[in-house]
């Protein structure tokens, strides 16, 4: 069937981009009546295929990107600087964006997040703080559907219970509890955006354990949620329209126009009176960058020099190995429990076991621990691994599985000019464009943090005494694909891109949603704050609207 991808007349909003940043976004003002267009770049994709896709992922001829058709000259990018960037591991191009295949654990920033440079001397400090935020982080947990509890000692302030309950402990956490409590390292449940009982229309969890790539049951949150919702208060969402470029007025005041290709060969403009970019971490800033006019040789809003800037990611941390016991690893396919002790103090001991870093803590980012219950292989990979038959196979597979145990950490980096987000003119995508360049290396400060992450991972896997078998340090850390920082907000017009509500300073109708806005990452997945951050750009934009 032919779909109509000619541009709408009358638009209050165009929003690029139907991620959880846009979808949230054009939901909340499509709700309040405005005319709100959407433009993705990728496909939709039919939730019919999610079993078909679930047998793909757990066969190991398939790779992780191949599940939601990413690769080829429409995803093609260059990685420089120190280390490799593998952006296509992680993302996905469609309608709900990266939701579709992320792990699904929000947490909200800790109030030191908002104000690292002012406390530790790094970064640079956001323009609001945790306060400021904190009535949008209980809606965007309202909106999500969050389970969890009020248990974590370390978290910031709040006053809302989650709308569900939390998931019960795995078996291996109560494992690790044990250790823990023995070492005076304090642990808690996990928020987690999948539900633990119906909730919004969707059913509870029933535990596939195939939570990345997919979730076959829908019982995980994922961004076509609040498209559907956007749809049915009048949104028009176009799928497959790459926009290849923003217009302004003669007055470089204002955007005019997102011209946008399709998959017949058409290019088209959609007009409004409002422009929202929410593309994500690596392509907002292509797109801005690819926006150069005579007024803006650099790209658009880019008069500061920073778009594309402060590429920050998360790293991980890991340690793993085996035990004396069953462990049941891959019951569950998400996380259960975590500790936040050492977020604040990365560098504090404890008087029952684990040392103090040395360090100040200034000289460290935050840790987030992480108790991992799908450490090692699960018995459908190991079998389809394997390749065998019969006894033999099922020996092998019982010597595979049933013991493994893992202790994971995000580890914050400490965001630096040098990393960066830019274009490549000696490659171009599909429609010609210079794909992006992602210019990506770690600092000493990080890499002492792995280290120090390290070091309470070993004193855990010693405390259950554990064979350790692997470890993941600064030598052979990799992204745990959170593109962060590219287009940071802030006070200052010359150090950042856009203010505190998400508007850029150069354009008064353009908006930016998403992690690229974040001038700090702290070590907390990002999506519950790029959920917070949209549902409050949305209503600032209905006050200028």
């Amino acid at each position: 069937m032919s779909v109509d991808r000619t541009p709408r007349e009358r638009v209050d909003v165009c929003v690029v981009g139907a991620g959880p940043a846009g979808s949230l976004l054009a939901h909340r003002l499509a709700e309040a009546g405005y005319a709100v267009v959407v433009l993705e770049a990728g496909p939709r994709f039919d939730p019919e295929r999610r079993i078909e896709q679930m047998g793909d992922a757990l066969r190991p001829t398939h790779g992780r990107p191949e599940i939601w058709e990413m690769g080829g000259a429409r995803d093609a990018f260059t990685s420089s600087g120190d280390r490799h960037y593998p952006l296509n591991h992680a993302r996905v191009k469609g309608v709900g964006g990266s939701t579709l295949h992320w792990q699904g654990m929000v947490m909200r920033l800790h109030e030191r997040d908002f104000s690292v440079a002012t406390r530790e001397g790094v970064g640079a400090d956001w323009p609001i703080d945790y306060d400021e935020l904190r009535p949008y982080y209980a809606a965007a947990e309202d909106a999500l559907g969050v389970a969890g509890a009020s248990d974590n000692p370390f978290a910031p302030p709040r006053a809302e219970s989650h709308p569900m309950p939390a998931f019960k402990p795995s078996h291996s956490d109560s494992i690790f509890a044990q250790a823990c409590e023995s070492l005076g390292i304090g642990t808690h449940s996990v928020p987690n955006a999948r539900n633990s009982e119906p909730y919004d229309d969707r059913a509870a969890c029933v535990g596939y354990g195939t939570c990345q790539p997919v979730c076959p049951s829908g019982a995980k949150y994922d961004a076509t949620s609040h498209v559907a919702k956007a749809e049915e208060a009048g949104t028009r969402v176009i799928d497959r329209v790459p926009v290849q470029r923003l217009e302004h007025d003669a007055a470089g005041e204002r955007v005019t126009a997102a011209v946008y290709a399709t998959p017949e060969g058409e290019t088209y403009r959609q007009r409004a009176r409002q422009f929202v970019v929410a593309a994500g971490g690596v392509e907002t800033p292509r797109l801005l960058l690819l926006s150069q006019s005579s007024q803006y040789p650099d790209g658009l809003a880019n008069s500061s020099g920073l778009v594309g800037r402060y590429f920050t990611e998360h790293l991980f941390a890991g340690t793993g190995g085996r035990i004396e016991q069953a462990t049941r690893q891959h019951h569950v396919g998400f996380n259960t429990t975590e500790s936040h002790q050492f977020y604040d103090d990365p560098a504090a001991g404890t008087d029952e076991g684990i040392p103090s870093a040395g360090a100040d803590a200034d000289d460290l980012g935050a840790i987030k621990l992480e108790f991992h219950n799908y450490a090692g292989p699960a018995p459908v990979e190991a079998a389809l691994a394997d390749g065998g038959w019969g006894d033999g196979l099922r020996e092998r597979v019982a010597d595979a599985y049933g013991n493994h145990l893992a202790v994971g950490a995000l580890i914050e980096q400490t965001p630096r000019r040098e990393n960066y987000v830019g274009l490549d003119p000696a490659r171009t995508d599909d429609h010609g464009n210079p794909v992006p360049e992602i210019h990506w290396g770690l600092d000493a400060r990080t890499e002492r943090t792995i280290r120090r992450a390290n070091e309470i991972q070993e004193a855990i896997l010693s405390e259950l005494d554990a064979e350790r078998t692997w470890q993941v340090g600064p030598e052979n850390t990799g992204p745990a694909s959170h593109h962060m920082g590219t287009t940071r907000m802030g006070s200052d017009p010359a150090a950042s891109v856009v203010n505190g509500q998400g508007q850029s300073h150069d354009l008064s109708n353009l908006w930016l949603a998403g992690s690229s806005v974040f001038p700090t990452g702290g070590a907390m997945n990002p999506t519950l704050t790029i959920a917070a951050l949209a549902l409050r750009t949305a209503a600032h934009i209905q006050k200028q609207v």
